[in-house]
């Protein structure tokens, strides 16, 4: 096993492989540990913030993200604060300042802004995993009418928006996470017009469209590894299908669906037998992967552990889908 002082120089020639990030975003993976060589401890860049997560035992890594966390603020360029958060207690869980006074409230990603609240969650309230898919968002979402369930923060509905989507619904059961959502259109100078959010429970608010016989060109479907509501269930690792088919009606002729399912624990190729077995249906088929960017994953001289399953053909345990529907009431 590495000495402190091992791991350290680990670390930071991770972060030396990383720079080139600086001019497609502020905001990037510095560190993974569970796939770089030191389980349990991840390092993000949020503009002048440092996110230190320490998801190992209490105390066992206090004296390296102390020496990270200095360094950090002395050597990287434009870093002036450092942000801990660790799993025991509720303000550890969301986050201490180590070094500086103060945190980044938003960062620009292909010259979008984004609003943080790097202390609002467990998380940093922005997910790196899912560049790619809002770069591919701005992409083709011109004219789009766009449903973004399990919103969260709502990124990737902000994203559609800058696409040009003519209207972007963005949904989640969290008021607090959708003020965020809100406050990110707004930083970008989107038309209100085309935007709506709606604190709602996932099952009642498709449920609801559904019966109002409400379709969009590009529906988003994110949700957690595991939640219960009064409503109902999700379970990304055990019926993903039931989800996708609350969705489905909801989505246009030749309209987008886009899955995303974080189960660490289900394989890529599980996922994809899946998705296989639903697009035997004409109604649906399979368009494409969109993979993980390599700051998320580590990069090729830096990876030295695997997940613990497969993700293949994905690239990380986050898997990303695009499938395209095709209406009965539209074959001909």
């Amino acid at each position: 096993m590495p000495t402190d002082d091992g791991k350290f120089q680990r670390v930071k020639f991770a972060i030396e492989q990383r720079e080139f990030f600086t001019d497609l975003t502020t905001a990037f993976r510095l560190f993974n540990g569970f796939y770089e060589g030191y389980p349990g401890l991840v390092i993000d860049r949020y503009g002048e913030t440092l996110v230190i997560f320490d998801h190992g035992k209490p105390g066992e890594a206090d004296e390296i993200i102390q020496q990270i966390g200095r360094w950090a603020v002395e050597v990287l360029d434009g870093i002036t604060s450092v942000l801990l958060k660790q799993r025991q207690g509720a303000e550890r869980v969301k986050g201490i300042l180590i070094e500086g006074n103060d945190v980044t409230q938003s960062i620009r990603e292909f010259d979008v802004s984004y609003a943080l609240n790097l202390r609002l969650n467990q998380d940093a309230s922005f997910y790196l995993d899912t560049r790619n898919l809002r770069r591919w968002l701005l992409d083709h979402s011109e004219g789009l009418q766009v449903l973004n369930t399990f919103a969260y923060t709502g990124s990737l509905g902000v994203a559609a928006g800058m696409g040009n989507a003519s209207m972007v619904i963005q949904t989640d059961l969290n008021e607090s996470f959708l003020e965020i959502a809100q406050t990110s259109w707004d930083i970008n100078h989107l038309d209100p017009n085309r935007s709506k959010v709606i604190t709602a429970d996932f099952f009642r608010v498709t449920g609801k469209m559904r019966r109002e016989e409400r379709l969009f060109d590009c529906v988003i479907l994110d949700p957690p590894y595991f939640s219960t509501t009064e409503a109902g269930r999700v379970d990304l690792q055990r019926d993903i299908s039931r989800l996708i088919n609350k969705v489905r009606p909801l989505v246009a002729h030749q309209g987008w669906l886009i899955l995303i399912n974080n189960a660490l624990f289900l394989s890529g190729e599980a996922f994809m037998k899946e998705l296989k077995s639903l697009c035997k249906s004409p109604y649906l088929s399979f368009e494409r992967i969109i993979p993980v960017p390599p700051d998320v994953t580590g990069t090729p001289n830096t990876i030295l552990d695997t997940p613990p399953v497969n993700p293949a053909p994905f690239n990380h345990p986050t898997k990303i889908a695009i499938l395209r529907v095709f209406r009965n009431d539209k074959q001909k």
